[in-house]
């Protein structure tokens, strides 16, 4: 199997399975993500994580094609981003979170993730 194809089936199962959970349990995701934060050593380990995926993703894909093949490398980068400021700046992610999943933008959150998966999908399991 084509690397590219795995990291695509990996991030569709991800963001299909959050989207519905975010769907039928936002509550819980809003206690999850207040702990999550609360705890300085969690968030610091969500930051590593994501950046160590993010990594891998851009050390085995770095393809900048037009075509399907740069949505997981722009995957890739996001979440290296995204692990490298929660590292740096901790705080300012966690108020800049909080704020985005009290406001309307939550509501269309999932169904984002969830169309996106539906792409990572058919990409990676269907195309």
């Amino acid at each position: 199997m084509e690397v590219t194809t795995l990291i695509a089936r990996i991030i569709a199962i991800a963001y299909l399975a959050f989207a519905v959970g975010l769907l039928l349990n936002r509550h819980h995701y809003e206690n999850l993500l207040d702990e999550l934060y609360r705890n300085t050593a969690s968030t610091y380990l969500s930051g590593f994580l994501a950046l160590v995926f993010g990594m891998l993703i851009i050390h085995f894909h770095n393809r900048w094609q037009v075509d399907w093949y740069v949505l997981v490398t722009l995957a890739g980068w996001l979440a290296l981003i995204k692990g490298v400021v929660l590292i740096a700046v901790p705080r300012q992610v966690v108020a800049f979170t909080r704020r985005v999943y009290r406001g309307p933008v939550v509501v269309g959150y999932p169904w984002a993730i969830g169309l996106l998966g539906l792409l990572f999908a058919y990409v990676g399991f269907v195309r």
